[in-house]
């Protein structure tokens, strides 16, 4: 007797531009994926809702989300979320209106970054050719740069005299969680390292706490290798000796960049996966392509739909299911490695044309 499948909720929130070509191509491939899960031992099935919420939204309300959002959102499994941005919506707008407010709320403290190198996709790197590459980036996703500490005064000055303050916030709480964090993922890897990031010679306070618990917690894990570099060092390591990385943990703004360098490396931002997790599970978690919302070719379906399809691999692993998650990365490699790349890539295929060669992968 084949067992019923286990439904999963998910907050569906494609927002703007290509965000929602990626999470219609997302969606149709987990819906295949599940299919082929029912005459398995643990079928599994998706139910989805899908949220208007984004600029388009913003135009029409003056809101980015719903007053009752994260009410409403707080009780699905996962969130899977597209892009946000609109040139007629200033990005700060955007971005605190709809994705940081989940992060925060929803205490999304863990942000999760593969740099994977897949066949068939052209790496500006030459090293990439013939050394075998693969690291992930481990955001605080919480605290740091992006507390939205701090404020603007002094306009009745007049032109010229306005003044702005920005806060950075480190806590010794809010350091510990996500090097632990970090130390945890990298004893899951062959090369069991964890690389420390800050610009604590410039940044006496904040980041010099962040080292000194980096220190502290180090000291649990006595069987990860561990450095601390500088994060203008690292982005020269990233390009020049990307083979010694394994684990990189940063703060939310110095990861926010690195790990876009290291998906640039791997071939384009379009490949690029995310996971906003709450470790706790007290709130659902968040899974998000890097890249943008690209205005410049949203709705022409040349969006690249493997950002937006890995984000839902570590989604999987998030739910318990890593042989599932393994399969959606399988897919992904076959489909790159028969050339079936977009533009983006140097390839010509469409978002449609990469969907049914990740489908088909599924059932090979």
């Amino acid at each position: 007797m084949t067992a019923a499948p286990h439904t999963f909720r998910i907050a569906a929130i494609p927002a703007d531009g290509v965000g929602k070509e990626v999470v219609a191509a997302g969606r149709a491939v987990l819906d295949a994926l599940a299919e082929t899960s029912k005459a398995s031992a643990t079928p599994f099935a998706f139910a989805w809702e899908e949220f208007p919420w984004g600029c388009d939204f913003y135009e029409r309300t003056g809101k980015m989300i719903d007053d009752d959002g994260l009410e409403r959102l707080k009780d699905f499994d996962a969130i899977y979320f597209g892009a946000v941005g609109w040139p007629t919506v200033p990005d700060h707008v955007s971005l605190w209106g709809l994705r940081l407010k989940i992060c925060q709320n929803f205490d999304q403290w863990a942000n999760v970054r593969p740099v994977h190198f897949l066949p068939g996709v052209q790496s500006p790197l030459r090293k990439a050719d013939d050394t075998e590459l693969d690291w992930v980036v481990v955001r605080e996703n919480s605290e740091g740069e992006y507390a939205g500490l701090g404020g603007r005064n002094l306009s009745a000055r007049g032109h010229g005299g306005e003044v702005a303050v920005q806060s950075a916030l480190f806590t010794e709480v809010g350091c510990e969680r996500i090097m632990r964090f970090a130390f945890d993922l990298a004893r899951t890897r062959a090369h069991k390292k964890v690389s420390s990031v800050t610009k604590s010679n410039a940044q006496q306070y904040g980041m010099v706490l962040w080292d000194d618990v980096f220190k502290r917690v180090a000291a649990d894990y006595p069987d990860v290798e561990t450095e601390s570099v500088l994060v203008d060092a690292m982005s020269a390591k990233f390009v020049l000796r990307p083979e010694d990385l394994s684990v990189v943990v940063a703060s939310n703004l110095n990861a926010d960049i690195l790990s876009d360098l290291g998906s640039a490396l791997a071939g384009s931002l379009g490949l690029a996966a995310s996971a906003n997790l709450n470790p706790e599970r007290r709130f659902p978690s968040m899974f998000e392509p890097v890249h943008g919302s690209a205005p410049d070719i949203a709705g022409q379906g040349l969006a690249n739909p493997i950002g937006a399809v890995g984000s839902a691999a570590l989604m999987l692993e998030h739910f318990g299911l890593p042989d599932q998650a393994a399969r959606l990365n399988k897919a992904i490699e076959a489909t790159t490695g028969a050339g079936i790349l977009t533009r983006d890539v140097g390839g010509t295929a469409t978002t449609d044309d990469v969907v049914k060669a990740l489908i088909d992968a599924l059932d090979g």
